[in-house]
């Protein structure tokens, strides 16, 4: 069983119509679940994804994202433990603050892999987790 992350992106494919990129969603949310991996994400990808909801009054949205987040993901929450690994990501000043609180949350619940759709990151080594990947790039 591996400890899964995602960043905010997947769970925008997962939940809305993005063609390709929410076909490689779901099939890597199957694999996932065939494997009984452990998918993790951050208190910051819920707060990011429920943007565009409030902004157009989408209550169907909202709970979209909020059931699929909430159920089907553990949510890390930004503590202490996860700030002081943020001020060392955040020493490499090419990773902008929310991917920062994204990779510290991720490296403080010791992940095994990291999966976003910022190619950037994907070339970045973080101690505390064993990979960090593109989408594109992911194992499915």
């Amino acid at each position: 069983m591996s400890r899964i992350f995602w960043d905010t992106n997947l769970f925008v494919y997962l939940i809305e119509d993005y063609g390709d990129l929410s076909e490689r969603v779901v099939a890597l949310r199957k694999r996932i679940l065939s494997r009984n991996d452990q998918l993790y994400t951050s208190a910051l990808t819920l707060g990011e994804v429920l943007v565009k909801p409030a902004e157009g009054g989408n209550e169907d949205l909202r709970r979209q994202y909020e059931a699929a987040i909430v159920t089907g993901a553990i949510v890390i929450p930004f503590n202490v433990e996860a700030a002081r690994i943020y001020a060392t990501v955040r020493q490499d000043r090419d990773i902008r603050p929310p991917d920062a609180i994204q990779l510290a949350s991720a490296a403080h619940a010791r992940v095994d892999l990291f999966i976003t759709n910022d190619d950037r990151l994907s070339e970045k080594t973080i101690p505390g987790i064993q990979f960090v990947t593109s989408l594109s790039r992911s194992p499915l």
